[in-house]
C-alpha cells in the first residue's frame, strides 16, 4: 500500500519538529549561560572554593561530583541485580509466573519518583541515621536511585534478551550445552550491547533525577568523604534556588543546567553507539 506524498511530508515535518526540540532547549540554556561564562570563564565554575553565588563564587565541582557519585553508585547496584532478574524472568520462571513478574516490574517502573523519595525520607533516612547520623546522605540517595532505576534496567535487559535469535539458542541446546551455558556463552554476549545501551540511558535518568534525591541526600554543598555524608546534586540545587535566584545567581543555575544537558547528550550518543554495534549499523 502506497502512502500519499502529503502524508509522507507531514510525517517528515513532525519528525523534524520533534528532533528540533533538543536544539531549541540547548539554544535557550546556552543563551542564558553565555553572559556569565564570558564574564568569569569556564574554569571558575570548577576552581572556586564553593557555591556562594551572592559573593561571586560559582563552584559547581562539589555538586557535580555528588551527582556523578550518586548516579554511578545507583547504576553499579541496579545493573547486576537487573541482569539477574531479567535472566530469571526470561529463562527460568514458569510462564504464568513470568507474566505476573513482567507486569509487576512494569508497575514498579511507572511509580512516580516522589514516592520513592518519600519512602526514603520516612524509612531509609531514619534507618541510616541509627548507623551514622544524620541519615540524609549520599548512601540514601544511591539506594533510592537504585530502586528507581532497577525496574527499567530489568525491562531493557529483558528486551535485549528477547532479540537473541532463537536459532542460536536451539543450536546451542542441540550441542548439549546446559541452560546456564546457553545463557552465559550465547544469550548474554549477544544481548550485551543492547543491555549496555539501556544501562547508559538509565544513567542519564539517574543523573537527572531531582525530587527523590533532594528529599534524602541532605542538600549540603560539599565534597563527601564517605557514603554517610550529606551532599547536594546539580538538579537539586537548581530546584532549590531557581525560585528566588536573580542576576548572576540565576545565570549560574542555567550553567548548571547546561552542564547536565551536555553530560546527558554524551550518554545518549554512547547509548546510540552501543545500539549500533548491536545491530551492526
Amino acid at each position: 500500500m502506497r502512502t500519499s506524498p502529503t502524508f509522507q511530508y507531514n510525517l517528515q515535518f513532525t519528525a523534524l519538529l520533534s528532533a528540533s526540540v533538543l536544539l531549541f532547549i540547548l539554544y535557550f540554556v546556552g543563551r542564558e549561560s553565555i553572559p556569565l561564562i564570558n564574564e568569569v570563564g569556564i574554569s571558575a565554575f570548577f576552581a572556586d572554593n564553593g557555591w556562594y553565588p551572592l559573593e561571586g563564587q560559582y563552584g559547581l565541582a562539589p555538586m557535580l561530583v555528588g551527582s556523578l557519585l550518586v548516579a554511578l553508585g545507583a547504576i553499579m547496584i541496579a545493573t547486576p541485580l537487573g541482569i539477574i532478574a531479567a535472566v530469571f524472568g526470561q529463562y527460568y520462571a514458569p510462564l504464568p509466573l513470568a507474566k505476573i513478574y513482567q507486569a509487576t516490574i512494569e508497575l514498579l517502573a511507572g511509580i512516580p519518583s516522589v514516592i520513592f523519595g518519600f519512602w526514603g525520607l520516612i524509612v531509609l533516612v531514619p534507618w541510616i541515621n541509627r548507623i551514622a547520623p544524620p541519615g540524609a546522605s549520599m548512601l540514601a540517595g544511591i539506594i533510592v536511585l537504585a530502586m528507581m532505576v532497577l525496574p527499567l534496567v530489568i525491562l531493557t535487559t529483558a528486551n535485549a534478551l528477547t532479540r537473541v535469535p532463537p536459532t542460536y539458542l536451539r543450536s546451542a541446546q542441540a550441542l548439549g550445552l546446559s541452560r546456564w551455558g546457553i545463557i552465559y556463552r550465547i544469550a548474554l554476549p549477544i544481548a550485551m550491547p543492547g543491555i549496555l545501551s539501556g544501562v547508559v540511558l538509565q544513567s542519564g535518568r539517574a543523573l537527572g533525577e531531582t525530587m527523590a534525591v533532594m528529599m534524602v541526600t541532605g542538600n549540603v554543598v560539599q565534597l563527601p568523604d564517605s557514603l554517610f555524608q550529606p551532599i547536594r546534586t546539580l538538579t537539586a540545587n537548581i530546584a532549590l534556588e531557581m525560585a528566588y535566584a536573580v542576576g548572576d545567581h540565576r545565570i549560574a543555575l542555567f550553567v548548571s543546567g547546561l552542564l547536565l544537558l551536555i553530560i546527558t547528550i554524551t550518554l545518549v550518543v554512547m547509548a546510540h553507539y552501543l545500539k549500533a554495534r548491536r545491530y551492526g549499523q
